[in-house]
This record gives structure tokens, C-alpha cells and sequence, in this order.
């Protein structure tokens, strides 16, 4: 017998969705949809960041980690500066190293409200 000792406070919730999906998995049975997993396109953009990073970091331009990530054929052929697709690389590349600096803990732990943020 395997006995889950869960203490009651904010995670409560969280922890016994846990501790049921644990069980599950014991019995061999489904685990059904993960309750903190992030939508699709979040997950997507977080993807697109760290590989932004990677490129960048391995001394790559923005442009060249552009055309890595989208395509030649979505790159301006003028007015790279202005363009709209390097603002987005930069924003990328940035939330890509605030990820590896450590922001990744915060993916762990979702913000949310709730009862206990009024005390």
C-alpha cells in the first residue's frame, strides 16, 4: 500500500490532481490531460524563444537567426530595421535568455488568483 500525504494549502488542489494521476499511472490506467499544461501556442512561442536564443547565442544576427526560424521567404528584402519580423526575433531572443537565466522556474509554478492572495 502506497499512502500520499498532501498538506493543506494553496496547492492542495494541484497536489491531489497529482497524487490522482499518480495513481493512475500505478494502476496502469489513462492519465487524461495534465492539469497545468500550457495552451498550445504558448508552448509554441516558449519553443520559437529558446531556439532564438540558441541561434543567438552561437553568434548568429537577428537575420540570419530569422531566416533559421521562418524562411529566406519571409524575410524584406528592404528595410530590415523597420521590419516587424526583427522586433519579434529581438522579443524572442530575449524571452529565450530570460529562460535560460532561470525564468524557467516560473513555467513550474503558474500564476493564478485566488483566495489566498487577498491574506
Amino acid at each position: 500500500m502506497i499512502v500520499v500525504d498532501l498538506p493543506l494549502d494553496r496547492d492542495f488542489d494541484i497536489r491531489s490532481q497529482a497524487a490522482q494521476r499518480f495513481w493512475r499511472a500505478l494502476e496502469q490506467r489513462p492519465l487524461g490531460p495534465s492539469p497545468r499544461a500550457l495552451p498550445i501556442q504558448t508552448r509554441h512561442r516558449l519553443i520559437l524563444a529558446l531556439r532564438a536564443a540558441d541561434g543567438w547565442l552561437e553568434g548568429n544576427s537577428y537575420r540570419k537567426v530569422a531566416q533559421g526560424l521562418f524562411g529566406a521567404l519571409r524575410m524584406p528584402d528592404r528595410g530590415w530595421k523597420t521590419s516587424d519580423l526583427r522586433s519579434r526575433i529581438i522579443r524572442l531572443v530575449k524571452m529565450g535568455l530570460r529562460l535560460v537565466r532561470g525564468g524557467y522556474r516560473a513555467l513550474l509554478r503558474h500564476k493564478r488568483k485566488d483566495k489566498y492572495d487577498e491574506l
